[in-house]
């Protein structure tokens, strides 16, 4: 049998071998991403929110004379803790004695004139019942008693001012209290009402000073209502943690209206004095959601645009579930709702992962290390980064 040749056209043969090289492609499935992972717990979570605070004394008295004269007398030391009543100042009495002086005569002299004119009175009457005196006279020595008595009652109220001025040439602590460095020396002016002599401050206890938001003012009646020891701690400038709770002494009136904020003072007990006034602090107030709650590494979280997620292993899958964060306690953090106690969370490889994608336990670190690239979550348009939740 003879053997034929077949030739082909030029468009057929580039047919034929076009057909032959277009081989169906097998999809090539990529390996599971290693990752490691970390069971949610739950666990004792007591956290604290924070106010800056300032430390103001509970009563505070700018000390000024009400007299003038210069100051003849100082009776106490710069920051000593005085008691009510004591003697602080002296000012020149000597002018306020003499007019002291002078209104008690004034008086003696008004009350001789009024016992004058009562016994005219009575001798006027007795000589007109004989008709032996004018009713004009009579009515005249009427008018002169009226007089007198008058003019005891103003010698009285002379008698009262000069005492009481007199009393103002010392000055006295009103309260038991701190008393500052004396902003005058002896010998100084003093004017009524302007100079400023010193500042008295009580000390036990003492307040501190917070600006909340009005949605906090009912928190902080039912904090008034309900305070326990732990509910009010104090942080001191130095970081140092102060000894004494405090309580609720006072919310403010009224909310102030260009910021919806209100003031409220929290007491302390300051025996040993460590509280100075105008002193800067944080207040700690405990979180009413502290309690057992559900926690995990905080590094298991991220951020994509304002929100965070969490990515929990399901046998070889990852899914991606957004969670609400309470706030960080050391390396962990709190997790309100997204997640359950049990749930395990991966912890790191994360970043090269995708909803739904395929996962094995591994080493993250070393598989990065031999120059796999990163794949972001699916969504996401900017780089993840650990949260920093608030």
């Amino acid at each position: 049998m003879r053997a034929r040749n077949i030739f082909l056209s030029g468009p057929l043969l580039l047919l034929v071998a076009a057909s032959c090289h277009q081989q169906p492609k097998t999809p090539v499935a990529l390996p599971p991403t290693p990752v490691s992972v970390a069971t949610a717990k739950v666990a004792e979570a007591i956290y604290y929110d924070q106010y800056q605070g300032t430390v103001v004394a509970v009563n505070t008295t700018e000390l000024r004379s009400e007299v003038a004269g210069f100051i003849t007398g100082i009776f106490f030391k710069d920051g000593d803790v005085v008691s009510q009543g004591k003697e602080l100042y002296e000012i020149d009495r000597r002018k306020y004695e003499a007019a002291y002086q002078q209104a008690e005569a004034n008086l003696q002299s008004a009350n001789a004139n009024l016992v004058k004119a009562q016994k005219d009175i009575d001798r006027y009457t007795m000589l007109l019942q004989n008709d032996a005196v004018a009713r004009q006279t009579v009515d005249q020595a009427q008018a002169d008693y009226e007089s007198s008595k008058a003019q005891v009652a103003v010698a009285k109220a002379a008698i009262l001012s000069a005492k009481t001025d007199l009393s103002y040439s010392i000055i006295t602590a009103p309260f038991t209290g701190r008393i500052g460095i004396s902003q005058v020396r002896m010998g100084a002016q003093v004017t009524p009402g302007t100079t400023l002599l010193n500042t008295i401050s009580s000390e036990h206890p003492i307040g501190v000073d917070v600006v909340i938001n009005e949605e906090d003012i009912n928190r902080f009646y039912k904090l008034q209502q309900h305070n326990t020891d732990s509910t009010f701690r104090l942080q001191l400038p130095d970081g140092a943690e102060y000894s004494q709770h405090g309580k609720v002494l006072a919310i403010d009136r009224g909310v102030a209206s260009g910021t919806g904020t209100i003031k409220v003072r929290i007491q302390f007990e300051n025996d040993n004095d460590q509280l100075k006034d105008g002193m800067s602090c944080v207040l700690e107030v405990l979180n009413s959601e502290s309690g057992q709650r559900v926690q995990i590494p905080a590094k298991a979280v991220t951020e994509q645009m304002g929100e965070f997620f969490v990515f929990v292993s399901l046998d070889t899958i990852a899914k991606q579930h957004k969670v609400k964060l309470g706030p960080r306690i050391g390396t962990n953090v709190v997790v309100m709702s997204g997640i359950e106690a049990g749930d395990k969370v991966i912890t790191d490889g994360f970043q090269r992962l995708r909803d739904g994608g395929k996962i094995t336990l591994g080493n993250p670190a070393a598989t990065a290390g031999n120059g796999e690239k990163s794949t972001p979550p699916a969504g996401v348009q900017a780089k993840t980064r650990p949260a920093q939740p608030k």
